[in-house]
């Protein structure tokens, strides 16, 4: 049977149980559209392409599953490279489509024609311009599988509108693995051997998980490990929630904004077990002063990022489910006991970091931003998916609500995008329409994509924002406040709208709290509002965020609050 191009790309859509996808109709795309008015996949229309990426983002984080949006060409595909940056570092799993001029006027400089395959190489797990229809098929279950398999990250389909038009024979394909790629799942038995062996070496073991944990779906496993052996854990800013952070060995989260047992951790163990991380410079501080006295084992499915940051002594190349199975297994043949005798030292050492350098703050007369995410943890018993802007907001909520689940932070981690919190919440709620979803916003990075809250409102999704407004780009600031002498050069907010009201000209709630007074009872009532409610909380201009690891210090070395 001969079909068009525009619904060729429908049908294997469909054999890969894509139910949602997220866009923006050009010209380029104008016959996808048509096939999509004829069928019952979902669509959600967003008001930005940009929005369209963070918000297949968040649904992918939130649903487990490869999520897709669909843009037209030149600026319609230029506008999703910030989206498809932020995937590629935090490795989540997208396919995104873009509209191309017909393949005999590119390179000509044809109207609304950009080279985004050459433009996003750098930033895509792999990326395609299909010229044949006859490949148009193969190529979309191919990119499907390279998006969801080994390391997850996106992949960029460029189809020339030409190729929408043309007709062919369509044969469905159940799967398409390119023979090059083979990703490894299960590790080398020998090597998971030996990192028992220096586990029962170990006296002051710590273990580093990170957003692989999450992806690779080994939170269960990785909790099951740890309190097997009582090894204490920290995360990376990815890996919240692949620990649970009501349990005793949770230290926090390590790094720049890490807490202060966990960094002194790096600084004191003699064994790290690195699981699903990727060594980032906001993770390590000073690389050459990270964990000096440690031995330190590499679980990743992704031997590139094996020692390319941090050098390790036991490279193990595996998913981090498998691999942590397999340990799991291997520890039922132990002698538990002696294991977990020599812990208590090094927990009671912990212990006394813990308590002698706590996170804190001090409320008074004006709205600490802290505050509000705790009462926020609080009324919502740390249940909700939460997911973030960049910048304090996001540190603020790394640290003061706690994670007990996988999937239930959402953030931009690796390349730190303002701008994402919103359409990621949409794409959360989207995926998850019983939970309760708010993003944790400043009033710089709200405004980045604002504008979404009409699709919020259009769509009918109760997503809830949390704005700490400080009237400053908070985090800049607070650089120009320690180490460049006050001298705040443009990250003061001269003028801001009105939220309350912008809110509701969106068809919104709006709702804002001036005083700690008023916290509580803002948040209840937004909370508790079936629909979008933006919430404006007027907090302390000049509050920082607290500890910090100045840039190219060790972790050890942490400046406090005043």
């Amino acid at each position: 049977m001969k079909l068009t191009g525009a619904r060729i790309l429908m049908e294997v859509l469909k054999t890969e149980g894509v139910d949602t996808l997220f866009g923006y109709p050009g010209a380029a795309v104008i016959d996808i559209y048509d096939e999509l008015a004829k069928s019952d996949m979902r669509h959600i229309l967003v008001r930005h392409e940009q929005a369209a990426v963070h918000a297949a983002d968040g649904y992918a984080r939130a649903k487990g599953c490869v999520g897709v949006c669909l843009v037209t060409s030149g600026p319609g595909a230029t506008n999703t490279v910030t989206g498809i940056a932020s995937a590629f570092m935090d490795s989540i799993p997208l396919v995104v489509i873009s509209g191309q001029v017909p393949t005999h006027l590119i390179g000509n400089d044809a109207f609304q024609e950009v080279d985004i395959v050459g433009i996003t190489r750098p930033c895509t797990k792999h990326n395609y311009l299909v010229k044949r229809i006859e490949d148009l098929a193969r190529t979309v279950k191919e990119a499907f599988y390279i998006a969801g398999s080994g390391r997850p990250g996106p992949v960029l389909i460029d189809i020339p509108k030409d190729v929408l038009v043309d007709s062919t024979n369509y044969v469905c394909r159940k799967t398409v693995r390119p023979k090059s790629y083979k990703p490894i799942y299960t590790p080398d038995i020998r090597r998971v051997r030996k990192v028992l062996n220096l586990i029962r070496q170990a006296e002051r073991p710590l273990i580093l998980a990170g957003g692989g944990v999450i992806l690779s779906k080994a939170s269960e496993a990785l909790t099951q490990f740890a309190r097997k052996l009582r090894i204490p854990v920290t995360t990376t800013l990815m890996g919240l929630g692949a620990f649970p952070g009501s349990d005793p060995l949770w230290l926090g989260m390590i790094g720049m904004h890490g807490t202060y047992q966990a960094n002194m951790c790096t600084g004191d163990c003699d064994l790290m077990i690195a699981i699903g991380v990727r060594f980032d410079d906001r993770v390590t501080g000073k690389t050459d002063a990270f964990a000096p006295l440690a031995k330190i084992v590499h679980i990743d499915i992704d031997p590139t990022s094996i020692s390319k940051n941090i050098p390790v002594c036991l490279p193990v190349v595996g998913d981090c489910g498998v691999s942590l199975g397999r340990l799991n297994a291997l520890l039922e043949d132990e002698d538990l006991g002696n294991l977990r005798k020599t812990r208590d030292n090094w927990l009671e050492q912990i212990e006394y970091w813990r308590l002698s350098r706590p996170l804190a703050y001090q409320q008074e007369e004006v709205i600490k931003p802290q505050y509000v995410v705790e009462k926020l943890y609080e009324l919502t018993k740390g249940r909700a998916v939460i997911t973030t802007e960049v910048g304090q907001n996001q540190m603020w909520a790394a640290q003061y609500y706690h994670f007990d689940r996988p999937n239930h932070f959402v953030t931009s981690g690796g390349l730190g995008c303002m701008g994402f919190g919103l359409p990621a919440a949409i794409g959360v709620q989207l995926a998850c329409p019983d939970k309760l979803v708010v993003d944790v916003a400043g009033d710089g990075s709200i405004q980045m994509n604002i504008q979404e809250f009409a699709t919020a409102v259009q769509y009918g999704l109760p997503v809830k924002v949390v704005i700490l407004n400080n009237g400053y780009l908070g985090m800049v600031r607070q650089w120009q406040e320690l180490f460049y002498e006050k001298r705040y050069a443009c990250t003061g907010f001269e003028h801001s709208p009105d939220f309350v009201k912008l809110a509701e000209a969106y068809g919104a709630t709006g709702l804002r709290a001036t005083a700690p007074g008023d916290v509580e009872a803002v948040l209840r009532e937004g909370l508790s509002s079936d629909g979008p409610v933006l919430m404006d909380f007027a907090v302390e201009p000049e509050e920082s965020v607290f500890p910090m690891v100045p840039a190219g210090a060790p972790l050890t070395e942490m400046v406090f609050v005043k």
